[in-house]
């Protein structure tokens, strides 16, 4: 070999060493996609769909129960579901874009309650993919990792064993936040009520004590500011923020006449240097904007809308609006600057995202729903109804590489809507 080739060889070496190092940004693909915020970078995707609905591509009904949505790589569908037997193990699927079941692993107990929660059995976290590893939380609050292609387990940490949490009435829901080389969640005990960790080992970094508050479902957000990073959530009682790098805790808010369940499913928007949340209480917060300071230090409410209430469909803000669907079954837009609803269209309550100018719904009565808003209208476009699955139509709706993904209890179906 010549000077020549064994220069190039060792670039080319230093060049894939490089982009593979851990703690260089990698692209994660996680809940309500790229920034958590519903909004799926698709483009290309049909505008009404025919009366039957799309294409169904491909369907799996064996995943067992619960109400965890997929994650879509650029590969691969990785959904949480169990064994759907007395045993209740967790397991995480992987399959490839066209339905064949690649891997599952199992991941310890899963949630099946008791008294009134029983009624409510399964999976409830969205995996979280980061480079060749994949994160993912059981219900009774095993957090493991695991390789992608072939799904081994890498680690794995009890979050009530190991870092002392507290498994609420309906348990963990929460998915993963990956920041860099750490991964965070929280455990919700007294003590060590906020965790950071170590994404490649599994080790602490950091613990907080926060506000000692239990856990509610919210998956966080980490914000980033010009001084610091703020880890973002909501608890039983509270949102708060934390400083990414330390655990410290910032500011926090109150949740106010919170419900018994602690159902604050909904993850906060971050935009333009405000803050939005929503959550369902009896005469409560409603929605609420607030201003973080540029610092992050603390927070100021600039209005609440008492009437917008949503326990756990999400929401999109674009341009100066914000949309979710409420409590009263209706889907609600809401004016940012003021706070005040703009439009409504009724019959509407489900998971909310949004792609290529149009809104999707997956409705809890088991209709998935296409919206447009025009000239500031909002308008129903096509609909369909999901045939296969049991019990609640819970999920949120997934969108990748052109195909909508749906989740109904132990069933998950892919659907083709790409323009034709």
């Amino acid at each position: 070999m010549n000077y020549e080739n064994l220069a190039i060889c060792f670039f080319l070496c230093l060049f894939t060493n490089y982009f593979n190092a851990p703690g260089l940004a990698q692209k994660v693909y996680q809940w309500r996609g790229n920034n958590r915020d519903g909004i799926y970078n698709e483009n290309k995707l049909m505008k009404t769909w025919p009366e039957n609905g799309p294409s169904l591509l491909w369907s799996y009904e064996e995943i067992g129960s619960g109400f965890a949505a997929p994650v879509i790589t650029a590969d691969k569908v990785l959904i949480n579901g169990e064994s759907n037997n007395a045993d209740s193990t967790s397991y995480l699927f992987a399959f490839d874009l066209k339905g064949k079941l690649l891997w599952k692993a199992p991941n310890g107990k899963e949630y099946y309650g008791k008294g009134f929660s029983a009624n409510y059995p399964g999976s409830r976290s969205t995996p979280t993919v980061a480079g060749d590893l994949v994160y993912t939380t059981s219900g009774k609050g095993r957090l493991a990792c695991y390789g992608l292609a072939t799904g081994k387990e890498k680690w794995a940490v009890d979050m009530v064993a190991d870092l002392g949490g507290y498994e609420n009435e309906f348990s963990y829901s929460e998915s993963p936040l990956i920041d860099g080389d750490n991964l965070f969640c929280m455990p919700g005990g007294v003590i060590k009520n906020v965790a950071a960790l170590d994404r490649f080992s599994g080790k602490t970094i950091w613990t907080s004590a926060a506000l000692g508050d239990t856990t509610a479902f919210c998956s966080p957000i980490m914000i980033t500011l010009p001084s610091r990073k703020v880890f973002v959530t909501i608890s039983r009682h509270n949102i708060f923020g934390l400083d990414a790098k330390s655990g410290e805790l910032l500011w926090l808010q109150k949740v106010e006449n919170f419900k018994y369940e602690g159902e604050h499913c909904t993850t906060p928007i971050f935009a333009d240097g405000f803050l939005y949340y929503l959550v369902e209480d009896e005469n409560g917060n409603g929605a609420v904007k607030l201003e973080i300071a540029p610092d992050g230090k603390n927070i100021k409410e600039v209005w609440r809308n008492r009437n917008a209430t949503n326990a756990m469909g999400g929401y999109v803000k674009l341009g100066n609006h914000l949309f979710t669907t409420t409590k009263k079954k209706k889907l609600i837009c809401i004016d940012t600057n003021t706070g005040s609803i703009a439009d409504s269209l009724s019959g509407n309550k489900g998971g909310l995202i949004y792609a290529d100018n149009r809104f999707y719904c997956y409705n809890e009565t088991g209709n998935m729903k296409l919206f447009k808003f025009e000239n500031n209208k909002l308008a129903e476009v096509s609909k369909f109804k999901i045939d296969k699955g049991t019990k609640e139509h819970f999920s949120h709706p997934v969108i990748g590489n052109g195909t909508l993904y749906v989740r109904h209890g132990n069933a998950l179906m892919a659907y083709d809507i790409k323009e034709k």
